[in-house]
């Protein structure tokens, strides 16, 4: 019988919160999401593993007897997958970053360089992810380390340099009534629609609405976007306005949306993050000291100019 580690997961949060809501809160997805996968594995398995009831979810006995088991087969898994990963990175002499949209923005040439300069024999594998897996691949393993958007899916679970901090603006339709402002309040926006991130990806699309900063069922939604593109395209047809870092200005400038500042709301945070077990990898550890190293001199440049 084949079972999807994904399922397994979710089986463990589920148990050690005992609680549907608080487990998906602590997963990024939506209740109803999490429902379905818990019934699709007792169903694979053929054997009841919660007892429900309005104060949350007890494990059976069947279902104590696997959470005691399902977490060391499941760290296993993940130390033989990224072994196997690595070794193939080192025998290739590539290091894999993942980011999501514009990464470290204007930093991310000189980061690259300074690592190849350190390391002429290797190559940097950039792999771009969309708003799917804010994580840009370490969720599943798939990089070495990545430029991500703090907050992101599962963050406790990496290690983590903040790099960069920039406001938040918020992009408009051109035609919108507080288009021509030179700067919007944040309240000023609390009854727009907004292009929203799938809702599976939870706080991060709560920090991209901001939600995480007035009541979660002040949000409206207008559309759903997977990615920038869309989000675009949705926000320059008027199904909503949305947040974005004053670097998508510079970066997604596009007719028919315009980007203006948002006061009373807190800033967007870039940073490098990587697995704790990637901590003895020489090549992660010099990537992270120069995104660290050129973000600082880049900084302290521009502030000077």
């Amino acid at each position: 019988m084949d079972i999807d580690t994904r399922l397994l997961r979710y089986f463990v949060a589920v148990v050690e919160e005992g609680h549907l809501t608080r487990a998906a809160q602590r997963l990024y997805v939506s209740q109803p999401a999490l429902t379905k996968q818990i019934r699709q594995l007792e169903t694979r398995l053929e054997v009841r593993l919660f007892e429900r009831s309005h104060t949350g979810m007890a494990a059976t006995e069947a279902g104590r007897v696997l959470a005691e088991r399902v977490p060391s087969l499941l760290a296993e898994w993940d130390a033989m997958l990224r072994a196997a990963k690595d070794a193939a990175a080192r025998a290739e002499r590539v290091l894999r970053v993942g980011f999501v949209a514009s990464a470290a923005n204007e930093y991310t040439p000189d980061i690259v360089a300074a690592f190849r300069a350190e390391h002429p024999d290797w190559r940097v594998d950039m792999r771009q992810f969309g708003w799917t897996d804010p994580t840009a691949g370490l969720g599943d393993g798939a990089v070495d380390l990545a430029l991500v958007r703090v907050p992101f899916p599962g963050q406790e679970a990496f290690r983590r340099r903040e790099l960069v901090t920039e406001p938040r603006w918020v992009a408009l339709p051109a035609d919108h009534r507080l288009a021509a402002r030179a700067e919007i309040a944040f309240e000023e926006l609390w009854p727009e629609p907004f292009v929203a991130a799938p809702a599976d990806n939870g706080a991060w699309r709560d920090f991209w609405t901001g939600a995480d900063q007035r009541p979660r069922d002040t949000v409206v939604v207008g559309a759903v976007a997977r990615n920038t593109d869309e989000w675009l395209t949705a926000i320059g047809n008027g199904f909503g306005i949305g947040f974005a870092p004053e670097s998508s200005a510079r970066y997604y400038a596009r007719p028919g949306v315009v980007f203006r500042p948002v006061s009373g709301i807190g800033p967007s945070v870039v940073a490098v993050a990587w697995p704790a077990a990637s901590d003895a990898n020489p090549r992660v550890r010099s990537f992270v000291r120069c995104c660290v190293d050129r973000t600082a001199l880049r900084g302290a440049r521009d502030r000077r100019d």
